[in-house]
């Protein structure tokens, strides 16, 4: 009996802390009262949107989305107008519920970088407002490429980047990370092409060139994506599939080929994966990131297929996002470090998982390396230093985000250190499934951080500077700094060829792509002609075909006037628009009169090849105006 009572008190107990845990998760769930993103017309606290009905036609030779918008509608307050974001949409009429009933409205005036606010007069009873338009030619969320400008020659293609806020130049909504909705879609293309999205997909091309669309899982705006173009899908494992053009799927196959890994990585680290199916599309070269984290079907560049899988740590982190970012989601850019630091975070954790400690330490120490060249440039006494940002008045676009990235990352080590991975990955599973598909803001994170993981310790937040993380300037005192015992190999060998030895000397075998970059962030500046022929000879930098290292070599190439590289450079320029690697190059070109010279030829060249993203910022480094 004795027992027999001390089991139930037991039981008795453990219900009541997962009760008291319940209802402090409960409690904790942001809100949206008082919220205000800066880079919004929406009046959130009022009325939003919470579903889209979406019907589109595309047109490749006018260059145009014309489209039907069909807005559900949560009137919060019993408002009249409803408020959306649009930049550069002709709106051709409005209606109410029915969709025979026009409404009257209003576009404010154009405002920089945020476009014009769309006004609708509804009742309170309204439930749904149709918005029918056309999109832009010149949209900056849409790239239309001639046959010319893919892989296979033969098809246009066309492609969408929503993110930051984008979103609003081919479809009117409510453009923030905060407000979320579900959506349907249907979309007619040529029957020739394929049309894909950021929901339920078809694997398989019809007659009928019309697709419908489902997404049941509630997403901000910027993760609307669409694609079109001719296009093939090959399964990679019961979740998870790959879609490339036909001249590039058999490559894509094969350097995706551990995607189920990753996803079965991911949920034995943070809990299940939430969005059914995971599939990746290579788009074009032009695409302007290495990736972008659209539910169910991540956007990636053709410059992470090199072939030996190498630089598949970028599906490890757009796979990431299906976490951090797509379930719980900064609420403003300004909070974009909860996006992205988690996601670097979580990328090397899975890295880790599907290969080895000695593969995620040598990331470690690359992202470390980022974060102290971010800091240098941007200064570490700048506020763009700080995690949160303050964004009013700017361009998200246009604002330094590596800080997010690295910094964010480091943050989150730092915590892991001092609580152990055990408690410290409890409380990152538990924050997911706490608050999967809202929102976050920094100040309602570091309040759960304080609750639930400090226990409102003052003498702990203290020690461990979590002010100064997250709003203070460069890399406080405690930052952790990683070290990998590969790269200490690589030094040797550096440290033997600066020492005279021959490059063809050393020992490299087995070197990774993340070996090789590590030899080439730490090589002596300047060198001479001869030091960048021998290295060049021995391991043919200049011809080589993975994008991270034939960057890296030609940003030396660039200040040790290296013109053996020259046609490399160009050509490298002139077929990849992705900015993380134009930004880099085009700097460094632009820091010499000649130099500068070069650029503007080869980017009059370029420049109708890479999407508005890329294009905007290189304009502004070399101060290229057009017509």
């Amino acid at each position: 009996m004795k027992v027999v009572k001390y089991s139930f008190l037991s039981f008795l107990m453990s219900m009541i802390t997962l009760l008291a845990l319940l209802l402090s998760a409960c409690s904790s769930a942001p809100s949206d009262a008082g919220r205000q993103d800066v880079h919004s017309f929406a009046r959130q606290n009022d009325v939003i949107v919470n579903h889209l009905d979406w019907d589109a036609e595309i047109d490749f030779d006018a260059r145009r989305i014309t489209a039907r918008a069909g807005l559900h509608i949560k009137n919060k307050s019993g408002a009249n107008k409803l408020y959306l974001d649009t930049r550069g949409l002709t709106i051709q009429r409005v209606t109410l519920d029915d969709a025979d009933t026009e409404t009257t409205y209003e576009l404010g005036s154009e405002v920089d970088f945020l476009g014009q606010e769309l006004a609708v007069d509804i009742s309170p009873e309204t439930k749904v407002v149709h918005v029918f338009y056309h999109s832009n030619p010149n949209a900056d969320a849409l790239q239309w490429l001639e046959p010319s400008q893919t892989d296979g020659k033969r098809h246009p293609f066309l492609f969408t980047q929503s993110q930051a806020i984008l979103a609003r130049t081919w479809i009117p909504c409510q453009d923030s990370p905060g407000i979320r909705m579900t959506y349907n879609a249907r979309v007619k293309v040529d029957p020739e092409l394929m049309a894909v999205m950021s929901a339920r997909n078809t694997t398989a091309k019809n007659d009928s060139g019309i697709y419908h669309f489902e997404m049941k899982q509630p997403v901000p705006s910027y993760l609307l994506a669409l694609a079109v173009g001719d296009i093939e899908y090959r399964s990679l494992g019961p979740r998870s599939g790959v879609y490339a053009e036909p001249s590039v799927i058999a490559r894509a196959a094969f350097e995706f080929a551990d995607t189920e890994n990753m996803i079965d990585a991911a949920e034995k680290l943070y809990g299940p994966y939430r969005w059914e199916k995971y599939d990746i599309i290579v788009l074009p070269p032009s695409f302007p990131y290495g990736g972008m984290e659209n539910p169910r079907l991540t956007f990636a560049t053709p410059t992470i297929i090199a072939g030996d899988r190498s630089l598949v740590s970028l599906v490890a982190h757009e796979l990431a996002h299906s976490w951090s970012g797509n379930l719980v989601t900064n609420a403003t850019w300004g909070d974009f470090w909860l996006n992205e630091g988690f996601t670097t975070y979580f990328e090397l954790r899975i890295m880790e998982e599907v290969s080895n400690t000695d593969y995620a330490e040598m990331l470690a120490v690359l992202s470390y390396q980022d974060a102290l060249r971010e800091m240098e440039e941007i200064g570490s006494g700048s506020s763009d230093s700080h995690l949160y940002v303050d964004l009013e008045g700017r361009d998200p676009d246009e604002v330094p985000s590596g800080v997010a990235y690295d910094k964010g990352r480091l943050f989150l080590k730092m915590l892991e250190d001092e609580f152990g991975r055990e408690k410290w990955d409890a409380f990152l599973r538990t924050y997911f499934n706490t608050f999967a598909f809202q929102s976050m803001t920094t100040a309602e994170f570091m309040d759960y951080l304080r609750v639930n993981l400090l226990k409102n310790e003052p003498a702990l937040e203290e020690r461990l500077n979590l002010d100064a993380w997250v709003y203070g300037p460069g890399l406080p005192d405690n930052c952790p700094v990683p070290k990998s015992g590969e790269f200490q190999l690589v030094e040797t060998q550096l440290n033997a060829w600066v020492s005279g030895e021959k490059a063809n000397t050393l020992k490299i075998n087995n070197w990774t792509t993340h070996h090789w970059l590590h030899l080439l962030r730490n090589l002596p500046e300047p060198m001479s002609q001869e030091q960048m022929a021998d290295l060049d000879g021995a391991f043919r930098f200049s011809k080589s075909g993975n994008s991270e290292v034939l960057c890296a070599w030609l940003l030396h190439s660039i200040k040790n006037n290296y013109t053996e590289a020259n046609p490399a450079l160009e050509n490298f320029l002139l077929t990849v628009g992705r900015r993380k690697f134009l930004k880099p190059l085009y700097t460094a070109m632009a820091e010499t009169p000649a130099g500068k010279e070069q650029a503007l030829k080869v980017y009059q060249q370029a420049r109708s090849g890479y999407h508005p993203v890329s294009y905007h910022t290189i304009d502004a480094i070399l101060g290229y105006e057009t017509e």
